[in-house]
């Protein structure tokens, strides 16, 4: 019984198959089609943007002194405070000096005698003169008197010499700082003993205000500068100082602006970079030698140029940057195009696209080349949400 009904059952499904095969017989089935994507576009205008340029670097002293002793004795004094300012001259060690003093007296002492010998061998040269005259003396002792008074002409000069020497060893048992500075921590303390010349450092004195910002760019980056410049696409700004603002370690932006000094004049080899030098003033102190800073300045126009948001970039899988342009017919064209970073969130396109064009921004991980789109401009997007919320209101 069960069996039969089974095969009753089959039967019916097989009967109702046919049915429903018969009924549609001569009818298509119908594959709705998918509306074009709509995507927001961008079209493309010249202008002309600065050429902003970031460099990294380190802070470098604008003048720096190493405090040696150039004569040998003992530290009696030390005659500044660590850390403080200092001006030019002013005395920061005393050694002892008494041996020095006594070294001046002596050569005081010795060109006194000098002169006083001097004035007998001249006295005596002018006495054989007037002998010589009526033949009282030979002529060899007059030659011989006149030598004399000569070689004591000439051993003044070299006492003078020798007390001028004494003096400036005496002057050089204070030392002092050659130039106006921030002075940092002494390496030796009173009662040290320091030595003529030594290599050691007795402290730094450091001049910070204003300091220098020594940078370093690629060569490789001078020489598209250069190739843009000569070839009219960058204009430069033609003025004697390039202003320059200085970022922090810590991100902050420096209050004061510097100047860019100079640029060298050869490549390093082991790193294949040119040294910027960037001028800043430092009245408080806030930048430190050795510190790390970023600067930034403006180094002419890019004139004639097109900027695109970064997002509307992608990389093709050699590295090259491309866009999706609408066509006049709405298709899609995957366009490589030549860009330069400009700030945080743009590009300039150097080569690539023309005024005019339209770029699609939104939507863009859907788009591949030849698809065919409806685009709605970003301005009459932004136009039409205005529209709709004053309808609202």
């Amino acid at each position: 019984m069960e069996v039969l009904r089974k095969s009753i059952s089959a039967a019916t499904l097989s009967v109702a198959f046919l049915l429903t095969a018969c009924g549609n017989e001569g009818s298509t089935v119908e594959v709705p089609q998918q509306p074009a994507p709509v995507v927001k576009t961008l079209t493309t205008e010249l202008v002309s943007v600065p050429n902003a340029v970031e460099l990294t670097g380190r802070a470098r002293a604008h003048a720096e002194a190493e405090i040696r002793p150039q004569v040998t004795g003992i530290i009696k004094e030390r005659l500044f405070k660590e850390g403080d300012l200092v001006s030019r001259g002013q005395a920061l060690y005393q050694i002892d000096a008494d041996e020095y003093a006594a070294d001046v007296r002596s050569a005081e002492a010795a060109l006194a005698r000098a002169q006083a010998s001097a004035n007998v061998a001249k006295e005596t040269a002018k006495r054989f003169a007037d002998l010589a005259k009526i033949n009282a003396v030979s002529q060899q002792e007059y030659d011989q008197a006149a030598a004399t008074a000569q070689e004591a002409e000439a051993d003044i000069a070299l006492q003078k010499a020798a007390l001028d020497r004494a003096r400036i060893d005496l002057a050089r048992t204070r030392i002092s700082s050659p130039i106006a500075g921030r002075i940092g921590r002494s390496s030796v303390t009173q009662g040290a003993l320091v030595t003529q010349n030594q290599t050691e450092t007795l402290a730094n004195v450091l001049q910070i205000d204003p300091i220098y910002v020594d940078l370093t760019v690629s060569s490789n980056r001078v020489l598209n500068m250069r190739r843009q410049i000569a070839s009219g696409r960058v204009a430069s700004k033609g003025i004697d100082t390039v202003p320059v603002n200085i970022i922090l370690s810590d991100d902050t932006t420096y209050p004061l602006q510097g100047e860019l000094e100079f640029s060298e004049i050869n490549v390093d080899e082991s790193a294949g970079t040119v040294a910027v030098r960037a001028l800043v003033p430092n009245p408080d102190g806030i930048i430190l030698p050795g510190m790390f800073v970023r600067a930034n300045f403006v180094a002419g126009m890019y004139e004639n140029v097109i900027t695109l948001p970064q997002s509307v970039v992608s990389r093709t899988p050699t590295g090259e940057a491309s866009v999706m342009v609408v066509k006049d017919d709405n298709t899609i064209e995957q366009r490589a195009i030549h860009v330069e970073q400009y700030n945080d969130n743009s590009w300039i396109v150097l080569d690539g696209l023309e005024e005019g064009e339209r770029v699609a921004v939104s939507n863009l991980q859907n788009l591949r080349a030849g698809v065919t789109v409806d685009p709605i401009s970003s301005a009459a997007q932004i136009s039409a949400a205005r529209d709709s919320r004053s309808e609202l209101n």
